[in-house]
């Protein structure tokens, strides 16, 4: 097969997959359609195979996020809590889309995942999903954040906070700037380790804050 053959077949895959998406997304709204996303998801996280788990859980993030509804909402936050880093960014940017679109679902999808005391890398990456939609609520969720025992989830509600830039957070950052608690900060393939108080009066020097 020639290589413009094979490029004709990636063509032909991605419109087979547009239609067979917004064929499956008519009906959006239906119950059936809710559970067998719910059911796909969960078959997904538990597979062995972590290159097909992978591959269906970046396709079921965005399918997930473009269903209305809590459980649809609460399935990309599980998906979000995946151990592998490419599912992650397929969730967040899901996630983070719907709440351009839907802030009211992913706040309240936030919030029970907060009440239910969850635990995992999700719960270090929904900081930042606030922080980039940025809405005007979001500081009040994060600050929950900065209460959760994982050190490396207050961690990320910290440089959360940093990164949205309002001065009515210095007073949460104050709390926490001789926090011992040390925690690893991941950057790519890179990783730094520093403590809880070492970053946030790096937060606070971002906002400006002068220490004495």
């Amino acid at each position: 097969m020639s290589l413009s053959d094979e490029l004709r077949r990636i063509f032909e895959a991605d419109r087979a997959m547009r239609t067979a998406e917004t064929a499956l997304l008519r009906k959006r709204s239906s119950e059936k359609l809710i559970e067998l996303l719910e059911s796909e998801t969960e078959q997904a996280l538990r597979m062995d195979d972590r290159d097909e788990a992978t591959m269906r859980l970046e396709r079921l993030a965005d399918l997930c996020a473009q269903v209305p509804g809590p459980r649809m909402t609460d399935a990309v936050i599980a998906i979000l809590n995946d151990t592998e880093p490419r599912v992650r960014v397929a969730a967040g940017e899901a996630l983070r889309d719907l709440g351009f679109e839907r802030y009211a679902e992913v706040a309240r999808g936030i919030e029970r995942a907060l009440e239910s005391d969850s635990r995992g890398p999700a719960m270090s990456e929904l900081p930042w999903v606030l922080a980039e939609i940025a809405e005007p609520s979001a500081l009040a969720l994060i600050r929950r954040f900065l209460e959760h025992r994982d050190p490396d989830v207050a961690a990320a509600a910290i440089e959360a906070i940093a990164q949205l830039q309002d001065p009515e957070a210095m007073k949460d950052l104050e709390r926490f700037t001789g926090d011992p608690r040390q925690v690893t900060l991941e950057d790519f393939e890179d990783e730094e380790k520093t403590t809880i108080g070492e970053l946030a009066r790096d937060a606070l020097a971002m906002l400006g804050f002068e220490f004495s």
